[in-house]
């Protein structure tokens, strides 16, 4: 037979067996073996290889169109859809909404080839993976819970960038609390875990970073008012009282369950806000719970063992009070302190000299309000103001004080030191002055 006959490998390879089948050097029992096929099969392996020669081991339906072939007719509006509503989504989230929501009985792979030769989703070239150390996951619900800030374009222009904060508990990938706040600060953290306390309990530990809001990195402590006298930052300061311990990762690869979730986030939360039409944060916590219990039925594992280590809240333990900032301070003779460049003057009944250079403790709930209390007993006082001094500012926080300060200059320019027209530094690099000869 004239031609070129393309055959795989694996077609290649049994040539030499059935040759040796017909010269009976092995039976057929022993060519089955050889080549992992029925007797049967060999024997008709042997009637086409005895009729054809080589041109009969390869299958005869090699190049025909399957008869399962989804018709093109089903699946060209099917690609509309995706143009229209999911241009932007993967394969799998495609799939997962087209499924839901529009009725598609086909696989996700069918879908994925369908969608590569229409140019809608392009296969990303992996990268290559550093291997690590696996860490086990923790036996019961619980024991550890990984929490971490995701700053992001959550709502993609249609609001200002914001902050997730996410906790995930590592025994069963779990997302235990979502919350979207403006910036990663000691005032939201707080606010976060005292809903999550609220909802599942005290856990054993959580799993952080080393960001400044949960630890003290410099010797020479944090931000003004981060640090207490003990050396911990306010946060560390509310869980010790908590009994809830830090444990800090050494790099972000460590805590690798959170960091991964919230690339997932990023993906899937974003466009199921855009599908919702969601535009502002206080719509997006609303939503969150539903998410939440979407995200788990889909992705959450089932825990080792089934104890579940949270421990319900004490009655002594007032959350509104342990998770506020608090700092000391020492009155001065006039009774006075000083807290975030403000002067603060305490009105007394008691007698002047009785608390003079007293220590008082500054207390600052998660809304802002300050409280000043001397032997547990709450003090009144007024607010004298300052002028304001030069701000230390966190990293994560540098682009949103920026802005600010930009809004500021557009709606109060007035503020802002804008030169004239003809001042130097609206001249060109290259202009010369002129200077005019006095008249004689």
């Amino acid at each position: 037979m004239e031609g070129i006959i393309s055959m795989s490998m694996k077609e290649t390879s049994r040539i030499s067996i059935l040759e040796k089948l017909m010269k009976k050097e092995i039976k057929q029992k022993h060519a089955a073996k050889m080549l992992s096929l029925s007797v049967r099969q060999i024997q008709r392996l042997v009637r086409r290889y005895k009729r054809l020669g080589v041109a009969g081991i390869p299958h005869k339906l090699r190049g025909t169109i399957s008869n399962h072939k989804i018709p093109d007719r089903e699946i060209k509006p099917v690609l509309e859809i995706i143009h229209n509503k999911y241009a932007d989504f993967g394969v799998t989230l495609a799939h997962e909404k087209l499924v839901t929501h529009h009725g598609v009985t086909f696989s996700r792979e069918t879908l994925r080839q369908a969608m590569i030769t229409a140019h809608l989703w392009h296969s990303k070239q992996r990268k290559h993976v550093e291997l690590r150390q696996m860490r086990e996951r923790r036996s019961c619900e619980g024991e550890l819970v990984q929490l971490d800030g995701s700053p992001h374009d959550w709502f993609e222009g249609r609001n200002p960038q914001c902050t997730l904060l996410v906790f995930i508990d590592d025994a069963t990938g779990k997302l235990k609390h979502l919350k979207f706040v403006i910036s990663e600060s000691t005032a939201a953290y707080f606010m976060a875990t005292k809903e999550y306390l609220t909802l599942h309990g005290k856990p054993l530990a959580f799993y952080l970073d080393k960001h400044g809001v949960f630890r003290v990195n410099t010797t020479k402590g944090g931000t003004a008012g981060a640090e207490d006298s003990n050396g911990l930052t306010q946060f560390g300061r509310a869980m010790s009282e908590l009994t809830i311990e830090l444990i800090f990762a050494g790099t972000p690869q460590a805590k690798g369950r959170v960091e991964r979730v919230n690339q997932t986030l990023q993906d899937r939360l974003v466009k199921e806000m855009r599908l919702r039409g969601i535009n502002t944060m206080q719509e997006a916590n609303s939503y969150l719970p539903e998410f939440i219990e979407f995200f788990n039925h889909k992705f959450a594992v089932a825990p080792k063992e089934k104890a579940n280590l949270h421990r319900p809240l004490m009655l002594h333990e007032h959350l509104d009070q342990i998770l506020s900032e608090q700092h000391t301070r020492m009155l001065s003779k006039q009774l006075t302190l000083s807290y975030q460049n403000r002067i603060y003057q305490i009105k007394t009944d008691r007698p002047t000299y009785a608390m003079r250079y007293a220590p008082v403790l500054v207390r600052q709930d998660m809304e802002g309000k300050i409280m000043i209390e001397y032997k547990g007993k709450r003090l009144n006082y007024t607010m004298l103001t300052q002028q304001p001094k030069a701000e230390i500012v966190d990293s994560k926080h540098l682009n949103l004080t920026v802005d600010h300060i930009r809004q500021e200059r557009i709606h109060y320019p007035d503020k802002a030191h804008t030169p004239k027209p003809d001042h130097p530094w609206k001249r060109p690099m290259w202009y010369t002055p002129k200077f005019h000869q006095p008249a004689l």
